[in-house]
């Protein structure tokens, strides 16, 4: 009886604090706290009991509820696509505007390039190449959204009686982000203490292709260590005897899905069963 009233008395004080505080509502956790100020691109918030402000970006965040009662959406935290796998890379997010990306959790600097096949090749054609495979790049790494640096597009050239012409080229360079994390334990959690598992497919990028491949395979994979790094989950484990670091890009129910880029720069991603 004494365990029972216990753990009433702790869910009512556990209750009564959340509606004594507002309620932040990000990504990846619910945070209790004092809301200060909502600010055109950020929340700033102060944590129970203390005075030091926090700041919060709109980006990561989906809803507040405030000890009033009332409910404030932010469409900013909304507004990306989840991407789950590599064929979902044509929901990636371009975006051009610095701001828009505040508060994500960067993955890694990411590039692209077409050229045309002749001095006749479309060049809206060869640009949607390269912004494709800038999509698949980040899809492939577990990103959802591309802050675009840098685009760089030149146009066919006819050559002359001495000079050779070029085709049009698009070059892009950027970063990769993510508007969410992985969930650690809930990944080690669904890893059961196992360590050798079975890769089922490979997917690759390589540096001159514009499209993946796709390929099943029969391939066994160790892990040795699981690293938490910079917001992201890595994988230090032999494929195939070769022992390679990899990023968990995500995670199913059934599978898990490993990163890596190679010295030549070729994309890599595999299809690891649980």
């Amino acid at each position: 009886m004494k365990n029972k009233l216990l753990l009433l008395s702790t869910l009512l004080i556990s209750t009564t604090s959340y509606c004594q505080l507002d309620t932040i509502y990000s990504n990846n956790e619910r945070l209790a706290v004092n809301v200060k100020e909502i600010t055109e691109d950020a929340v700033k918030y102060t944590y129970p009991n203390e005075d030091l402000i926090n700041t919060s970006y709109k980006n990561t965040i989906q809803k507040i509820v405030l000890k009033s009662g009332r409910v404030q959406i932010f469409n900013e935290g909304s507004a990306f696509n989840k991407v789950n796998s590599i064929q979902d890379f044509e929901k990636v997010t371009i975006s051009n505007v610095e701001s828009e990306v505040k508060g994500l959790f960067k993955l890694a600097d990411i590039g692209a390039k077409a050229k045309g096949g002749s001095t006749f090749s479309s060049m809206e054609k060869v640009r949607n190449r390269a912004y494709n495979k800038i999509k698949i790049q980040a899809a492939m790494m577990g990103a959802n959204v591309i802050y675009l640096a840098h685009q760089n597009t030149e146009g066919n050239k006819m050559g002359g009686y001495w000079q050779a012409g070029s085709t049009t080229e698009t070059i892009l360079t950027g970063v990769a982000y993510s508007n969410s994390v992985l969930d650690n334990n809930a990944f080690k959690s669904k890893l059961s203490d196992k360590t050798t598992f079975s890769v089922v497919k490979e997917y690759r990028l390589g540096t001159s292709s514009m499209e993946y491949s796709e390929s099943n395979v029969q391939k066994t994979f160790t892990i040795n260590e699981i690293l938490k790094e910079n917001s992201g989950i890595y994988i230090l484990g032999n494929l195939d005897k070769k022992e390679i670091k990899f990023r968990v890009a995500y995670f199913t129910e059934d599978a898990f899905f490993l990163y890596y880029k190679d010295k030549s720069d070729a994309n890599y991603q595999y299809e690891v069963k649980f």
